[in-house]
């Protein structure tokens, strides 16, 4: 709106309010119409508006709502001492009470969104200032990590051996991202997986077991060697151990202080100068991860079903959909989805090309294990990693539980897979084994379908024509159900360790960019 027609709009309703107050009665009002033209001019629309709202205020005023909240104003404001002389007309109550809308309409339109248009402005300004903030540690990291090297060429040379450890409880892409910017700093990775046991005693059991953790972290392809049974604290002696016994120049955790019983798990590390950080890759957590699950019912994960009737009495069916409320925080760059490819090729004419397709939601240690033994099929494995809307449709509203961009980041961090498909087609065709050069597609015997009816006839339908389809068996029984079961077995002590960890990470991140973090994230 301009600056003209403000103007105009508001000459209209202090003409309008002057002419009803005066003495003389609006009916008896004659407004000087301009002459006959083609064209109206900006005199003759005022004239009509002014016109038809002399006609609207009448009728207004002259309704019998009107008349009866005009009687009972009277009434109150009599009681109130209020003078008869003083009181409203219907006519003063109605051009009030338009001039009153028409103001607040306009006042909406021309401000009414702008705090809307502020917090989104914000939101973008902290979106663009955390890439650049990635941006700038990875940049750190490679300073430090040539900094390191050449302290190491001073001394006695030879490679950088890093060691980290922790839980890796639910290990996901965030862990994975954290062991390729620790193994950036130096030559050789190895990763200590805390035992249940130490974790149960600093922070109550998790939800994976040891062997579980060990499959996940052994099939992370920026991890060159892992430790298993290693303590929750590591205490001087424990850590003389590993430095001795591994070669280790630095231990490497995340920038997020770790303390159990008010004591730093990384004290002894720090008193020896062998302790370095690195930044924790923000926007996914398992603390994320286990609340996208707590939002859900006991039966969130399975389609049930309403028995009702229709007009002819007969019976039918009807899903209900249930659908998940929480969405991924974690900025998903092209830069990120390259280191994560770092060193792919593409594969020789000679070698034997597998493909295995499939949604690999919460990516865990059954994943690695079906891969690992697909991977033994062949020379190059692609893995194809359908979109979101294919995963919705084929095992029911609620799932996904990671986005497209989360699965891809995940399985491009194990070790067994070559290259990915990324929203890969759900039917393979011809013209994908030719495009591909698929040699053999393979699926595996177990699925995290969670108990639907597989499709394969027409899914596979080209490469069993072809004669290169191979179902192989599962080598592990683990599948998606399990983690979902044994979240709701101890739903009231995962609800609460979440309410503390999301509280953790709510001052972390205040702390890190200002309470505007926690505004954006409401």
């Amino acid at each position: 709106m301009t600056g003209h027609t403000i103007s105009s709009y508001l000459t209209l309703v202090t003409l309008i309010i002057t002419v009803r107050t005066t003495s003389t009665s609006l009916s008896n009002y004659t407004f000087p119409m301009p002459p006959p033209s083609s064209h109206p001019t900006a005199t003759s629309l005022m004239g009509h508006i002014f016109v038809s709202s002399d006609s609207f205020l009448s009728f207004c005023s002259n309704s019998e709502i009107t008349q009866v909240a005009v009687s009972r104003l009277h009434h109150l404001l009599v009681h109130a001492g209020v003078p008869s002389t003083a009181l409203p007309t219907p006519n003063d109550l109605c051009l009030s009470l338009f001039a009153t809308v028409i103001t607040l309409l306009v006042y909406f339109f021309l401000f009414g969104k702008r705090h809307v248009r502020n917090r989104q402005k914000l939101a973008e300004e902290l979106r663009m200032a955390q890439l650049q903030v990635h941006y700038l540690e990875e940049k750190l990291i490679l300073s430090t990590a040539k900094d390191l090297s050449t302290a190491k060429d001073n001394g006695h040379g030879g490679p950088v051996r890093i060691f980290m450890d922790g839980a890796f409880d639910m290990m996901h892409y965030g862990h994975m991202n954290a062991f390729r910017l620790g193994r950036s700093l130096g030559t050789h990775l190895i990763v200590g997986v805390n035992s249940d046991e130490s974790i149960k005693k600093c922070k109550g059991a998790p939800l994976m077991n040891d062997q579980e953790r060990l499959t996940m972290v052994q099939g992370c392809k920026f991890v060159d060697e892992v430790v298993p049974g290693c303590p929750y604290v590591m205490n001087s002696e424990y850590l003389d151990y590993v430095i001795k016994k591994f070669k280790v120049d630095y231990v490497i955790h995340g920038d997020d202080p770790c303390i159990v019983d008010g004591k730093d798990v990384y004290a002894a590390a720090k008193a020896k100068g062998k302790y370095q950080t690195i930044p924790r890759t923000e926007g996914v957590s398992t603390t994320d991860i286990v609340g996208r699950m707590l939002l859900m019912t006991k039966d969130h994960h399975c389609r049930t079903s309403d028995t009702e009737q229709d007009q002819g009495g007969a019976k039918r069916v009807r899903e209900k959909s249930i659908v998940l409320g929480q969405q991924s925080k974690f900025l998903t760059t092209s830069r990120m989805l390259r280191l994560f490819s770092g060193g792919i090729q593409a594969p020789r004419k000679e070698q034997h090309v597998v493909y295995m397709d499939g949604a690999w939601d919460m990516f865990h240690c059954g994943h690695v294990a079906i891969l690992k033994e697909a991977k033994m099929r062949g020379d190059y494995l692609i893995v194809g990693i359908h979109g979101d809307a294919v995963v919705n449709e084929n095992r029911g509203s609620n799932l996904p539980l990671m986005n497209l961009h989360e699965r891809v980041l995940s399985v491009l961090g194990c070790r067994y897979v070559d290259d990915v498909l990324i929203d890969a087609p759900y039917v393979i065709t011809p013209e994908m084994i030719n495009s591909l050069h698929i040699s053999e597609v393979v699926h595996g015997s177990r699925s995290d379908n969670m108990g639907h009816q597989q499709t394969y006839a027409e899914r596979y339908h080209v490469p069993r024509h072809l004669g290169i389809f191979t179902l192989i068996n599962s080598p592990s029984e683990f599948h998606l159900t399990n983690i979902v079961q044994r979240i709701q077995k101890n739903q009231e002590t995962f609800q609460a360790k979440f309410d503390r960890k999301s509280q953790q990470e709510i001052e972390y991140y205040n702390e890190k960019y200002g309470t505007i973090f926690e505004q954006n994230c409401s």
